[in-house]
């Protein structure tokens, strides 16, 4: 057995660890420079901001409350289908990206492909595209936040399957099983607390992304929204951002609270 004199170790060299701090502090710097972002500019504005939220709350126009409500109603609306039809399609298209269910490359291989394109399209480019196919409207919205919601359970969906339980599965093939009955008897049971989770996510998801489609005329409160900013009715802006505050911390909750009820 050979002692070691711990005089004779030497300090681990702190040098990578003080690199790594300076060009993380050098990418930040960087990225304020090509932002533009200027806190100078920020304090000079501090007077017009607070103007601006005294229009906006002190005191908000309540008399505008129905027509925010309908265009709330509008957004929820929105976010449940396209949130249903996005899961609905999601689910046979992560079962095909799916190693676990198809071990099929030539099957697997493009259903990812499909999957990596979808996810790279933000929403509101969706949203103006279908805007300018169909025009101004609900359906224009309804189709971006499905194809979004797609985009989003079935990567997620996808994911589970491949880090559930293979026992069950391996003994439905020993006894001669069929696929339908592996996805009956040994994937859906494993994966479906995660897919209606993972769906109620996509709808908290929508109730805020379909707000801000309205601005391209996607229909829900988010076109309500830019009618009253067009018109400088801030009043009116701060009402319809309270309630819509209110509105998404209740769907929140009542969400998480379903989501921690499935997943245990």
């Amino acid at each position: 057995m050979h002692y070691i004199d711990p005089k004779t170790l030497s300090k681990p060299s702190n040098h990578k660890f003080i690199i790594q701090v300076v060009s993380f502090a050098l990418l930040i710097l960087v990225s304020f420079w090509f932002a533009g972002f200027s806190v100078i500019e920020i304090f000079q504005n501090l007077i017009y901001s607070g103007r601006l939220l005294s229009r906006m709350f002190f005191p908000p126009d309540w008399s505008f409350t129905d027509n925010a409500i309908r265009g709330l109603i509008e957004t929820i609306q929105m976010a449940i289908l396209g949130s249903t039809v996005g899961a609905f399609f999601a689910f046979p298209v992560a079962l095909l990206a799916s190693s676990v269910f198809t071990p099929n490359i030539y099957f697997r291989a493009p259903s990812r492909f499909i999957l990596n394109i979808v996810r790279t399209i933000p929403a509101l480019v969706m949203a103006s595209l279908f805007v300018a196919i169909f025009g101004i409207g609900n359906f224009a919205g309804v189709l971006a936040l499905s194809i979004f919601s797609f985009g989003l359970v079935s990567k997620m969906l996808y994911e589970s399957i491949e880090s559930i339980d293979l026992g069950p599965i391996e003994a439905l093939i020993s006894t001669g099983g069929n696929k339908l009955e592996i996805l009956r008897f040994a994937i859906l049971p494993q994966i479906l607390p995660q897919y209606l989770s993972y769906t109620l996510y996509a709808f908290e998801v929508n109730v805020r992304a379909a707000a801000v489609l309205g601005y391209v005329g996607a229909g829900g409160i988010g076109q309500v929204y830019e009618r009253v900013l067009a018109w400088r009715q801030f009043d009116r802006v701060g009402m319809i951002v309270i309630m819509s505050f209110v509105t998404v911390l209740i769907i929140d909750y009542i969400s998480s609270y379903l989501r921690r009820r499935l997943v245990k």
